[in-house]
């Protein structure tokens, strides 16, 4: 279990992630903001938990955890998230989208120190992060594999073949963190197509399923501890999430799935993060 001061620490790199985010996005004038900053506290705790095996001074040692963003469309949180970690410099943060960057739109293979997939087309994660957790199983390797997935792509249908052949192969290495933020691009999801029950339909495809509140660092750590101890079967982790965390008029509002802040807005989401890591470096 978590400390109350482990618990303020990544609540801290959290809003700090955010706040790095909505200066990327400022710099690159595009991006998609609501998943990123709604993800921030999951990969806040995934990275500084002390629950994910990867060091970023030996970042492609083969026994090193896999982490796969299969919706590449919030790969900022996991820029800002490695920058956190030491992979390479903040500075490079504000490159973000610009020619010759490696930080590009949607992470690429390897560009960067962690980046273990190239995404941009949704729905293919998953079907990824399989093929490495079954490569570990075949090299006899102790690697965990972790896949990020947005909710909205869950509506493709590789992702139903790839949850049936995890399942039937028991792929206990594998961890899938599911967005649940109920947006996507054109509106809600269960408007547009919907998922639910995605509870039921998960365990009927075999896999242990949890839900967590997406923006409590306790619950999260507990599940993926859970996880990392499981010899069952594959693990997904449900993450209830608010898209556009931290940023008032963001909240909960799908448009901002891929519209950017103008400098003017972007001023705002910034004063209201500093005011409330201000308030958590209080308490």
């Amino acid at each position: 279990m978590l400390t109350e001061e482990q618990i303020q620490k990544i609540e801290l790199k959290a809003t700090e992630i955010r706040k790095d985010i909505i200066k990327m996005l400022l710099s690159a004038g595009s991006g998609h903001p609501a998943g990123a900053l709604g993800m921030a506290d999951v990969f806040a705790t995934l990275y500084f938990s002390g629950k994910l095996n990867w060091d970023p001074t030996d970042p492609w040692n083969e026994n090193r955890d896999r982490v796969i963003l299969s919706a590449g469309h919030i790969c900022p949180v996991w820029y800002a998230t490695l920058a956190h970690a030491g992979a390479f410099s903040h500075e490079l943060l504000l490159t973000l989208r610009k020619i010759g960057s490696p930080l590009q739109g949607h992470p690429h293979y390897r560009e960067l120190p962690g980046i273990e997939n190239t995404a941009g087309p949704l729905g293919q994660g998953l079907s990824q992060a399989i093929g490495q957790a079954l490569a570990a199983r075949i090299d006899r390797r102790g690697y965990r594999v972790y896949a990020i997935l947005s909710d909205g792509e869950l509506q493709e249908g590789q992702n139903w073949e790839a949850l049936m052949f995890a399942g039937k192969n028991k792929l206990h290495n594998l961890t899938v963190i599911i967005d649940r933020n109920r947006i996507q691009i054109d509106g809600q999801t269960e408007q547009v197509m919907p998922l639910e029950p995605l509870v039921a339909k998960l365990r009927a495809f075999n896999w242990m399923t949890a839900e967590v509140d997406g923006h409590n660092a306790a619950e999260i750590e507990a599940e993926l501890e859970k996880a990392r101890k499981n010899t069952q079967g594959p693990v997904a982790i449900i993450a209830r999430t608010i898209p556009g965390k931290g940023v008032e008029f963001m909240e909960g509002n799908y448009i901002w799935h891929g519209k950017t802040p103008n400098q003017e807005q972007g001023e705002e989401g910034l004063r209201q993060l500093r005011s409330l890591w201000g308030k958590l470096a209080e308490e």
